[in-house]
């Protein structure tokens, strides 16, 4: 079982940019058998989190507390400088107050996103400060995520403030909390033992809640055809600042070589697109959730395409190197 179940993540990782995609459009089609599941998605969404506090103890923030400039400076500008660059971009295309400029807004200031880490150790990145960042914004999320539509749009727009922090409580903050528990108790023994059944389920959860709020914005979007020729762009505009936002933060930090890049652009330019899912469907109108759902629909290939420059940068590196020291 545990071939299986490793067969399986690896898998699903590896082919995590085709699925998600898929898995949306299977929701969309699917859309009337489902919907009526559409309560399972803060209980599926716990659960994910959960795993992912496994797998986080004192250790690695620890770290983080010893070195927090990295952490600062691109939750700084993926929190501070992306929301205000989306709202420009926003009002530019869409007018004041337009649900979709509260919904570019919303996507930057969801917390980092936890296939980030995923990411990061495939291009062999910095693992333990990817994953230390994920957990630490997805415990500030609570009041960062209302804090900045409150500062951006203001009296503009009516959303129950109380209920979104209580909300993000209940599904990222005490799941994560549950799970570095577990870690500690077990001294970090618990996610190798229990990754077998934990670690599928939490994939499978992960596109459950995809599918299922893909089913709950369908009945909307055959309305909102006719907008997607500007939503696109502008969401995609904004995917790719968020990742080039990671490396003007590794810029300032003056980074050398590249793991700090790696890290810094993976998990700056991916959201926790489950969160603003389940946020936008709650507390906003289904013109909000859009650019959230084409957000999932792009980062994941931006990912890809990152990924495949990472590795020819290494690679041409690698040469390069390798014929300076057969001529010297």
């Amino acid at each position: 079982m545990r071939q299986w179940s490793a067969a399986f993540t690896r898998n699903f990782e590896k082919y995590m940019f085709a699925i998600i995609p898929c898995t949306l459009l299977l929701g969309f089609v699917l859309s009337d058998y489902l919907i009526a599941f559409t309560g399972w998605i803060p209980y599926l969404f716990a659960y994910v989190t959960f795993v992912m506090g496994i797998g986080c103890g004192r250790k690695h923030l620890q770290g983080v507390l010893q070195k927090p400039a990295p952490v600062f400076v691109t939750l700084l500008f993926a929190h501070v400088a992306a929301p205000l660059l989306a709202y420009g971009l926003g009002e530019l295309m869409f007018g004041h107050g337009s649900p979709y400029t509260i919904g570019l807004v919303l996507f930057t200031a969801i917390p980092l996103g936890v296939s980030s880490v995923l990411w990061v150790s495939m291009s062999t990145g910095n693992v333990a400060l990817a994953l230390a960042m994920v957990i630490v914004d997805s415990a500030i999320s609570p009041f960062v995520v209302p804090g900045i539509v409150e500062w951006l749009f203001g009296a503009n727009i009516q959303f129950d403030t109380l209920g979104m922090i209580q909300d993000l409580m209940l599904i990222i903050v005490l799941p994560t909390l549950l799970g570095m528990i577990v870690y500690e108790a077990s001294r970090g023994r618990f996610k190798e033992w229990s990754a077998p059944v934990t670690l599928p389920i939490s994939k499978l959860c992960f596109a459950g809640v995809v599918l299922l709020n893909a089913a709950a914005i369908a009945p909307q979007l055959s309305a909102l055809r006719g907008d997607l020729l500007l939503v696109v762009p502008a969401v995609f505009i904004i995917v790719a600042l968020c990742y080039g936002l990671g490396y003007v933060c590794s810029g300032i930090l003056r980074a050398k070589g590249r793991e700090l890049p790696v890290t810094l652009a993976y998990t700056s330019g991916m959201r926790n697109i489950s969160v603003g899912m389940v946020i936008a469907m709650s507390y906003f109108s289904p013109q909000t959730a859009v650019p959230v759902v084409l957000g999932i629909m792009l980062q994941q290939p931006m990912a890809t395409l990152q990924y495949s420059i990472f590795m020819r940068i290494a690679s041409y590196r690698s040469k390069h190197k390798l014929q300076e020291s057969k001529t010297s």
